[in-house]
């Protein structure tokens, strides 16, 4: 690429100056740069939607700084877009820049993007997974990104997906069969230049070498040259009309920009298109291939990108391995190795590890060792990659993969000039994020809010109103350290097709209240199950939408009285009850609320009985997660009620009562039954065992007893085991009386209730049951065997084992005399008795 010369002379007479370059390439950004120094044209074309001409003097501003991309959707459907991302690195860019600084006109010149999005509409086809597409202009030509769910690999995998401008995003559901299979031209000159790796060939001829000796413009022609061979090989590569389409479009914004400035004019494109824009057509010809296309209404503007939706592995089509290490290349002035290797270092000594100077130095020559044994000009990212894990990772691929995820990809968001053009939605976001100082990160981090203060309150109600906007720039996470409702913690990241939800849910509103709340009502309203209307008046309430509120609870009100589904009931009534406690904190009125969930709660009580009857195992099983959650929610309803429901959790008492003695009840209910009645003290261990005994008595099916005792002591019932001799000696009694036929039937039943237990609980009882029963079995058993442990009075000498610890916690040196530390002594002797005295009762 350095040995051809005479580049210039390739441009003989009208000629434009062609700049072939690869999407996102440093090496080529730096080489576009050098021509136009050199050539100082008069317009500079680059490959874009014609659309965004009106947006490049805001490249120029401050608030501007890149990686950006220009985003086109279409007006009466904004989820339908197309993003052309521009990194400090792309050679765009560098055009752009270079332009602005100069006061040269600069043009794009590729298929606009009212064609683009219509095209990506009609190639998708009528189904409702390829209506939310979203589309590219240039998924091989420009830096377009085909779209932004699409999976890696769709289209043009290689590095030559950008570097040579083919198409790897414009196929989406497109195009002829042969569409499927692209052409990656750097990995065909990498495979004829003996390598296997395209990145590593174009490091080594391009990115490690620069432009020309003393000619800027030879690197371009020896890459339109070998492009040309290439496209006579391959023909469009794979690309289909649509390359056809989108070449014949250049060629005529190239002819007209000739017709007003002569011959100073220059083009940066995709190098694959270079021989197309070179070969001559005829006008007629070009202009009949874009007659007819497909449009729509389409709007532009400047949103921000991130590294990490630069790389190919996000599923963007021309998309490269590593935009950190890329755009690091393209900043330092001198030694990027060392550049590297040190900020390297940096990130793994905020990790808090051991990484010296001495390190970084030792990195280096490995690295230029590596490189020279592999024949190398200078080390790339393989060779400080191998360095880094030998020398500071001690091997490990842990640290390793934690350097590729910060600084090889990034998380670098650039950032965008409030005068960019903007749907009214997007700027009232933008307004409450500087109110609120919830500055968007490509990081992701954890967010605590204490919503008993004003600034951490209004952050709540913004991320849940863009939650209800389906804008999900944060996901609540459980808190750590407290359960209050007060508390809310927040996993926050913003990506850059956000851009796009928040134009796309700009149709409910100009402001995040508006769009919320019209949102809501309208979900309300179209809701199909009890369930999801409860989970919106939930939302409703986290989000304070009091205006979308009575229109919820009206559609609530509606559909509970309408759906005699208890399944849904249960279903609906722990949302409600966990929406009535928000108001203790966010001042919000659930008085209406309150009344429904007493309403759904009644109903729930008189259909649950009937509904347990004749239930299959999967039907036992839901129906007893349902009865689980009805208790926890009527428990939560306390002091809530309105006045002629005080009288709630009788009732449910009243119901639990029904459901354990009931014989057409599955045992997995009847048993959740007695259980939930015991925790609530309703009725004493003596009547529990008696339950016990009935449900495990030699009249009983051995599925149906294993099944009962799975609704009792599942779900954290084993210390009740531990603890209470009766209940032990019960089950021990009726498992050591199941016939062996019946045991392979009640095995897998009680292994999944038994296995749920904690391993402390689990060898406890394994112990007692090795020990054997004594009097009255169970702990009695051991009691009477003299078990340390199970003794009846305290063990003096096991409770002087851990005074030492207790001097420790309670600070032996402010003790000043004997007397003081006699006085410890007792009231440790007292407090470790007492415990122990409970836990052998």
């Amino acid at each position: 690429m350095t040995g051809v010369d005479g580049a210039l002379g390739r441009r003989a007479g009208a000629q434009p100056l062609l700049l072939g370059v690869r999407h996102h390439g440093p090496g080529s950004a730096r080489a576009v740069r050098a021509a136009l120094e050199a050539a100082r044209p008069k317009v500079v074309l680059i490959e874009g939607p014609p659309e965004a001409d009106a947006l490049i003097p805001l490249a120029a501003e401050e608030g501007m700084r890149p990686p950006v991309a220009l985003l086109a959707h279409a007006v009466d459907e904004p989820g339908r877009s197309a993003f052309w991302p521009l990194a400090e690195f792309s050679p765009e860019w560098v055009a752009l820049r270079w332009a602005l600084q100069r006061g040269v006109p600069a043009r794009f010149i590729d298929l606009p993007a009212t064609h683009t999005l219509a095209w990506g509409r009609h190639d998708a086809g009528a189904g409702p997974d390829a209506e939310k597409a979203e589309t590219s202009g240039d998924g091989r030509g420009s830096a377009g990104e085909g779209t932004a769910e699409r999976p890696a690999g769709a289209g043009s995998d290689g590095a030559g997906s950008d570097g040579a401008g083919s198409d790897g995003a414009g196929s989406d559901g497109a195009g002829p069969p042969e569409a499927d299979v692209r052409v990656d031209p750097l990995a065909v000159l990498a495979e004829a230049a003996g390598y296997d790796d395209p990145e590593r060939w174009w490091e080594d001829v391009v990115e490690h070498r620069g432009p020309g000796q003393g000619d800027a413009f030879a690197p371009f022609a020896a890459l339109e040259e070998a492009m040309g061979a290439l496209r006579e090989t391959y023909g469009s590569g794979g690309g289909g009309d649509r390359d056809l389409v989108r070449e014949a479009h250049m060629r005529l914004r190239v002819r007209a920009a000739q017709r007003e400035f002569g011959d100073g004019v220059a083009v940066v494109c995709g190098a694959w298109h270079v021989p197309a824009l070179r070969r001559k057509a005829a006008v007629a010809a070009d202009r009949t291939l874009l007659k007819g296309l497909p449009k729509v209404k389409a709007d532009m503007t400047w949103v921000p990108w991130t590294h990490r939706r630069l790389s190919r592995f996000s599923g963007y089509g021309a998309g490269i391995d590593a935009p950190g290490w890329y755009a690091h290349l393209f900043a330092v002035p001198d030694r990027p190795v060392e550049r590297w290797l040190t900020k390297v270092a940096g990130l793994l000594r905020a990790e808090d590890r051991i990484v010296s100077s001495a390190h970084v130095i030792e990195a280096v020559r490995l690295a230029e060792t590596l490189a020279a044994m592999r024949g190398r000009p200078l080390p790339g990212l393989s060779e400080t990659t191998d360095a880094v894990r030998a020398v500071m990772c001690d091997g490990s691929d842990v640290p390793l993969a934690l350097v590729h995820d910060r600084l090889v990809v990034g998380d670098v968001l650039g950032e965008v000039p409030e005068s960019a053009p903007a749907v009214p939605l997007q700027r009232d976001l933008a307004r409450l994020q500087r109110r609120l100082r919830l500055k968007p990160e490509a990081l992701e981090r954890e967010l605590e809010l204490d919503l008993r203060k004003e600034t951490d309150a209004g952050r709540s109600r913004l991320l849940h109103r863009l939650g209800l906007l389906g804008v999900g720039w944060g996901e609540p996470t459980a808190s750590r350290g407290s359960t209050g409702t007060f508390r809310e913690t927040w996993r926050l990241r913003w990506e850059p097709e956000l851009s796009v939800r928040v134009a796309e849910a700009g149709v409910w509103g100009t402001t995040v209240l508006s769009a919320a709340t019209a949102k809501t009502e309208a979900d309300a309203v179209g809701a199909q199950a009890l369930a999801e209307v409860t989970a919106l008046a939930e939302r409703c309430l986290l989000a304070e939408l009091a205006d979308a509120l009575p229109v919820v609870m009206r559609v609530l009100a509606e559909r509970a009285a309408l759906d005699a589904d208890v399944g849904h009931l249960a279903q609906a009534l722990p949302a409600l009850v966990r929406s009535l406690r928000y108001g203790d904190v966010r001042g919000t009125d659930t008085g209406a609320l309150a009344e429904v969930a007493a309403g759904l709660a009644e109903r729930v009580f008189v259909g649950l009985p009937p509904a347990c009857s004749a239930l299959d195992a999967d039907g036992a099983e839901e129906m007893r997660r349902h009865v689980d959650a009805v208790h926890t929610a009527v428990g939560l309803l306390g002091d809530t009620l309105t006045a002629g429901h005080e009288d709630l959790r009788v009732r449910w008492h009243g119901v639990l009562r029904v459901l354990s003695g009931r014989d057409t009840v599955p045992g997995v209910i009847r048993g959740r039954a007695a259980r939930l009645m015991l925790d609530d003290g309703e009725v004493e261990q003596e009547q529990a065992a008696r339950l016990m005994g009935l449900a495990l008595s030699p009249g009983t099916p051995p599925p149906d007893a294993a099944a009962w005792i799975e609704g009792f002591v599942g779900g954290g019932g084993g210390m009740l085991l531990v603890h209470d001799e009766r209940l032990l000696a019960l089950v021990d009694a009726w498992l050591t009386g199941v016939p062996a036929a019946a045991f392979t039937d009640v095995l897998p039943l009680l292994r999944r209730t038994f296995s749920a237990y904690e391993p402390g609980v689990r060898r406890t009882l394994g112990e007692l049951v090795r020990r054997g029963p004594g009097r009255g079995g169970g702990i009695a058993g051991a009691t009477a065997a003299g078990v340390p442990g199970f003794a009846a009075d305290l063990d003096q000498e096991r409770a002087d084992a851990v005074l030492p610890v207790l001097r420790l916690l309670l600070g032996p040196d402010d003790v000043q005399d004997a007397q003081d530390v006699q006085a410890v002594d007792t009231a440790a002797r007292g407090a470790v008795g007492e415990e122990l005295t409970g836990v052998a009762r």
